[in-house]
């Protein structure tokens, strides 16, 4: 057997270490209303040839409107008359990349798309870029490793609180997140919002309607709330990705992007991210699955797949994980309980499946842990609290609208489908 010397023992593990690319450090990007990068040549190679070409929106509540996502596929179906162009909505108002990485596959990949957008800059806006970028690269990685000749643009919305970091030459600190993630895998984005911080600039359009509905000659309102466009922001919206397609229609070449997996962004990217059927944990208490035939089991069933019922304290879920990330998925409702939640021993709550917005509802998530040991076995309880959350915040407002009714705002109900990890369930 051949010795080594302690410094030469040392030079071999220097030698053969793993090499991890250095944390990457956020910096605000300049704004360009579209950068082709790697292009979109698969997907317009496909619609060029003709034949069925699937398109994905990924997004939240600005894709799930009838705008940009209508628009935009009927623009590809009139451009290239060929082609059969199939539309997949997985938009989901509220919500952000980091529900979005979890559901992609059952939402996205289960129809094997040719082109996913991804819409997440303005649900994004308030997480931290480090957040932003372990979920939008998990969702690349995803697509990439489903089929690596699946392309993929970021487009980026804007809001009225948003729009002013375009008057100071900067994208959103979503947009800029997503940009630096867009570099490093090549993915083009078009930039929506910069036009319309253009236009609001120029007096075309003011960002959210005047109280007294007032509207400066020669502009239009982008959107009544400042946030949902109305179809005027939408036909902007669309005018943006079409020029950024077309432009690219001479540039974009087919492409394996399998190689771009070989060097990942950030280290701890969500590429794992998964959902497990609530029922592989254990349920105590009286739990019902909800008819997928009616009320909110039809209404959420073609997202949420089968969901579970736990109505009254001390109805609990109980499991075991080895990972570092767990949630719920779940809805928010007028009728929403609380819950008590127990990792490892420590319990906090209670914790409301209601916010101000519970006049209807809504798929949400319930956080349990984002920063558990990856490499330990965790417990984890959610038991159904007693009492109600206070309802005020939406009970005081509607309470005197003729049709008001005090049952509709009564109930301890959690409703969920799934566990959301990174990780693995332990039996």
């Amino acid at each position: 057997m051949r010795k080594y010397t302690p410094f030469a023992l040392l030079l071999l593990l220097i030698t053969f270490a793993p090499v991890f690319a250095a944390a990457p450090e956020y910096h605000p990007v300049k704004p360009t209303l579209f950068v082709p990068r790697d292009g979109l040549g698969n997907v317009l190679a496909k619609l060029e040839k003709g034949g069925e070409v699937r398109i994905a929106y990924l997004g939240g509540s600005i894709t799930a409107q009838q705008g940009y996502r209508v628009f935009t596929r009927k623009w590809f179906a009139e451009q290239f008359p060929k082609a059969d162009v199939k539309e997949i909505n997985a938009a989901i108002g509220g919500t952000g990349s980091d529900l979005g990485v979890f559901r992609l596959g059952h939402d996205v990949l289960a129809h094997k798309p040719d082109l996913v957008f991804v819409e997440f800059a303005v649900n994004d806006g308030g997480a931290p870029p480090d957040r932003i970028w372990k979920a939008m690269e998990g969702i690349v990685r995803q697509i990439w490793q489903a089929d690596s000749r699946t392309d993929i643009i970021f487009v980026y919305t804007v809001t009225h609180s948003s729009v002013g970091s375009y008057d100071k030459g900067e994208n959103p600190r979503s947009t800029s997140a997503m940009e630096m993630l867009a570099d490093h895998y090549g993915i083009p984005s078009a930039n929506m919002g910069m036009r319309i911080a253009e236009y609001h600039r120029e007096g075309k359009l003011i960002m959210k309607a005047n109280e007294d509905g007032s509207v400066p000659a020669g502009a239009f309102v982008f959107a009544k709330d400042g946030v949902h466009p109305g179809s005027e922001g939408h036909h902007v919206y669309t005018s943006v990705v079409t020029e950024a397609v077309t432009a690219m229609r001479s540039t974009s070449k087919p492409m394996d992007h399998a190689s771009k997996l070989s060097n990942a962004f950030v280290e701890d990217n969500w590429e794992a991210a998964k959902m497990v059927p609530v029922t592989e944990a254990k349920m105590i208490g009286d739990w019902q699955k909800l008819p997928a035939g009616k009320g909110l089991g039809k209404r959420f069933g073609k997202r949420m797949g089968d969901i579970y019922l736990a109505a009254h304290p001390g109805d609990a879920l109980e499991f075991k994980f080895r990972g570092n990330v767990a949630k719920l998925y779940d809805l928010l409702g007028p009728d929403g309980g609380q819950v008590n939640i127990t990792l490892d021993g420590k319990t906090r709550g209670p914790v409301a499946r209601f916010d101000h917005y519970c006049t209807y509802h809504r798929i949400a998530t319930l956080h349990i842990t984002s920063n558990a040991d990856p490499n330990a076995v965790h417990t984890v309880r959610v038991e159904v609290a007693p009492g109600q959350p206070d309802r005020s915040s939406v009970t005081d407002r509607e309470k005197d609208k003729p049709n008001f009714n005090p049952k509709k705002y009564d109930g301890t109900n959690l409703r969920t489908s799934a566990i959301m990890l990174i990780g693995d369930l332990v039996k």
